[in-house]
């Protein structure tokens, strides 16, 4: 097990923060809030207008976070077999694809977990696998072997203003007996439509990593906002037996 995975096992249950909510011109200020809220994980959605309706940021925003906390970049993008490489080097310890972007999805999981983390050997990049609400979830049986973690989608990408999908909480109970069935030792993400309203019941269903990013920006007190919300996902995964 590489050292950032062995440091993520050690954060989860916990949350990971949206960062394109955030106040971009004071993103310094705003990581730092994060920091001290107990957050040790900030996420980047990055969108291409092709998989997805938005164009969001790419490698230089990656390199440009500069912080201690774990940078988890989300690669909504169409073939991202080519592009991996730059977003690892640009700073990347946890890079998500999703299965329905790539036509050969196995080989950009191997090239994935092929490259070199841009501190050096024995860090190791965490290889996320990405469904949406409506992609069947046995599609990830023959791909558990090139994964450390499975992100279940709670809304369809790139749309803004859509609720947490209804199949959300029986699929993260799913694919965690999916995982406990290969034997392997895979962290399950919940991203998408989660509030401070629903965050406790998403990680009572099985979700080791919450991703959540406008409740936290909403324009109030984000640092209480983030706390709140990491607060929510522990006492409710120890609520649920789930560690």
């Amino acid at each position: 097990m590489g050292e950032t995975l062995a440091k993520l096992r050690a954060l989860c249950p916990t949350l990971s923060v949206g960062t394109l909510t955030a106040d971009l011109m004071h993103m310094g200020a705003e990581l730092e809030l994060l920091e001290r809220a107990g957050v040790g994980i900030v996420h980047v959605d990055v969108m291409d207008g092709c998989f997805c309706p938005q164009m969001t940021v790419g490698p230089p925003y990656v390199r440009g976070l500069r912080t201690s906390l774990l940078k988890d970049v989300h690669l909504m993008i169409n073939e991202p077999l080519d592009k991996l490489a730059d977003y690892v080097a640009a700073g990347a310890d946890i890079v998500t694809v999703h299965v329905e972007a790539a036509v050969h999805i196995h080989r950009v999981l191997q090239r994935l977990g092929s490259l070199e983390h841009s501190a050096g050997p024995g860090r190791g990049v965490v290889r996320g696998l990405a469904l949406n609400p409506g992609t069947p979830l046995e599609w990830l049986s023959p791909l558990l072997d090139e994964i450390d973690m499975v992100v279940i989608l709670g809304v369809d990408p790139g749309f803004s203003g859509q609720r947490l999908a209804p199949n959300t909480l029986s699929r993260l109970a799913r694919v965690r007996e999916l995982i406990a069935a290969s034997g392997r030792q895979i962290l399950v993400c919940a991203d998408g439509g989660i509030t401070k309203d629903n965050v406790a019941e998403v990680a009572a269903a099985g979700a080791d990593l919450v991703v959540s990013g406008s409740a936290v920006f909403d324009g109030k007190d984000a640092e209480a906002n983030a706390r709140y919300m990491l607060e929510a996902v522990r006492s409710s995964r120890g609520a649920a037996g789930l560690g």
